[in-house]
């Protein structure tokens, strides 16, 4: 993985269209897999059949599931979303971003013509 994406204080891992694991950053296997890199494992095989029954509808419609976690007493976001080469559906990329406990949150308003 690109040196950007090892340097980012979150997990990324991304998967071709078929689920298989194209690559991922070392925060990614550190929470996935125990500190082993698992590219070329199939995303069906990491997961539960619930889970695994959500990806498999999100590589069939192209659609993004976003929700949060909490575990050990760490709030994360994680943000499944499909990825596009040359306009053709690639596959997905998973970001797992811990959340701060406080985190305002704002409502932005456009701006008054």
């Amino acid at each position: 993985m690109d040196r950007y994406f090892e340097e980012l204080p979150l997990a990324i891992t991304i998967s071709d269209a078929e689920g298989n694991i194209l690559d991922m950053n070392q925060r990614s296997a550190d929470v996935n897999s125990h500190g082993e890199k698992i590219i070329g494992n199939n995303l069906y095989n990491c997961h539960p059949p619930h889970a695994a029954a959500i990806i498999r509808e999100m590589m069939q419609s192209h659609r993004t599931n976003a929700y949060t976690i909490e575990k050990n007493g760490v709030r994360k976001l994680i943000y499944q979303t499909p990825w596009y080469d040359h306009g053709e559906f690639g596959g997905l990329v998973e970001l797992s971003i811990e959340l701060p406990d406080n985190m305002p949150h704002y409502v932005r308003k456009p701006k008054e013509s």
